[in-house]
């Protein structure tokens, strides 16, 4: 089975209009709908992104009462 690929916004009424397929007129087809999510203006995808970011004792070990464990 080919797939061809096009978009197009549906009209006032509702109605879809797909031009130029690469297609012979008669020919059978499956038609498969996919809505596109839109992006909101204003809404980050990395919200934390330009954070600062600030380290407390970054030197200090992390856990030092684990370090006995693995001896």
């Amino acid at each position: 089975m080919q797939a061809y690929r096009t978009e197009t916004i549906v009209a006032p009424d509702g109605s879809l209009v797909i031009k130029h397929l690469p297609l012979s007129a008669g020919e059978i087809v499956e038609v498969i709908i996919l809505v596109q999510e839109q992006h909101k203006k204003g809404v980050k995808n990395y919200p934390l992104k330009g954070t600062p970011v600030t380290y407390h004792q970054p030197t200090d070990p992390i856990a030092p009462e684990e370090w006995g464990a693995l001896q």
